[in-house]
């Protein structure tokens, strides 16, 4: 890749350089239909002049780390550099003029002569400064959101992990009550988790899965779970048909529905409902859990499990701010947990 680089760079310098000497070259056979040998190797000589003297700019550069540099330190010295370079540009040319016998003094001294003799140079310094600036720092965001972008992965599927292992051990535990009681509806249950069990195993392969495919992972686990609870589970589904293309995390609405049941129902003697409804609203997806019990907003996160936590971080690293998650008390005994999600995304 360096080397690739490095080869970039020194086409883009003679290509660049040798697109301005042409430039200049044919505006001087417009001027003069003869062209003496001297002007051609006046010209060659700017020319490998300005590829040898930017080629020092940006050694320069590198080696005072200028890239660290903020605007006002900067910009100053970008103006006394590709200045200095013109100076040294201009005099130069005179030198050479003088060793070929082609200098005029009363022309190539004047003040005017040599401001514009110095500036024009300098104008192309800061030209070349201005692009190799500009590439700098494009690759350095390119660079920052090719890492951001590694590190977003990699929280994500920390995040799906412990998904996996937390469902598994609350699933089993649920089977393992029916073992001795129902033998007959654990087998249903091992059916059950074995649907789950096959999808969760997708998870870390798959960054977002269509919304269809999520609400048929959670029909199979509120199976199992009404296996376990029996009456104390009731299921209420409002889910428009228009949402089921609509691509969202997996497990999501899961372990949402799974944090209800298990902060919610499981503390209630009677059990109670949970209900699941998910409707397009404008651009946006919205899913909306509603399960019996009461949330206690100011109980530590901790002892509330790490299932909403995950939940924000997740839709927090996928969407930015282009999603909203929330969770309060509808009513005295109903909790409403929200999933506003874009639904292009």
């Amino acid at each position: 890749m360096q080397m690739t680089k490095q080869r970039a760079y020194w086409l883009c310098q003679i290509i660049g350089w040798s697109s301005w000497g042409l430039l200049n070259f044919a505006a001087l056979l417009m001027q003069s239909n003869k062209v003496a040998f001297t002007d051609v190797f006046g010209a060659v000589f700017q020319l490998a002049f300005y590829i040898g003297s930017s080629h020092f700019l940006r050694h320069l550069i590198k080696k005072k780390q200028w890239f660290t540099f903020s605007s006002i330190r900067l910009i100053p010295r970008i103006l006394v550099s590709n200045f200095l370079l013109g100076l040294l540009n201009y005099f130069s040319l005179i030198l050479v003029s003088f060793l070929m016998g082609t200098l005029v003094v009363s022309v190539e001294l004047r003040s005017a002569h040599i401001l514009l003799g110095i500036l024009g140079p300098a104008a192309m310094y800061f030209l070349w400064s201005l692009v190799y600036f500009t590439y700098h720092y494009f690759e350095e965001y390119n660079r920052s959101l090719q890492y951001q972008a590694v590190i977003r992965d990699t929280e994500l599927n920390n995040l799906r992990a412990q998904l996996n292992p937390h469902f598994i051990f609350n699933a089993l535990n649920s089977i393992r009550a029916l073992v001795d009681e129902n033998p007959k509806k654990s087998k249903s249950a091992i059916t059950q988790l074995s649907n789950i069990l096959r999808t969760s195993l997708q998870v870390d392969k798959q960054k977002l899965v269509l919304l269809q495919d999520e609400i048929a992972t959670v029909e199979d686990y509120l199976s199992l779970e009404s296996i376990r609870y029996e009456e104390r589970l009731k299921v209420e589904w409002e889910v428009s048909k228009r949402t089921h293309k609509i691509k969202i995390p997996p497990m999501m609405i899961q372990t949402l529905v799974e944090n209800g049941i298990k902060h919610g129902i499981s503390k209630l003697k009677s059990g109670g409902t949970i209900s699941v409804m998910a409707r397009i609203e404008g651009d946006f997806l919205v899913v909306q859990i509603r399960n019996s019990g009461v949330y206690l907003d100011n109980k530590p996160m901790a002892k509330r499990g790490y299932g909403l936590n995950n939940t924000k971080k997740r839709i927090q690293l996928i969407y930015g701010d282009m999603a909203r998650f929330s969770i309060k008390n509808e009513s005295e005994n109903t909790v409403l947990t929200e999933l506003v999600l874009p639904k292009g995304y």
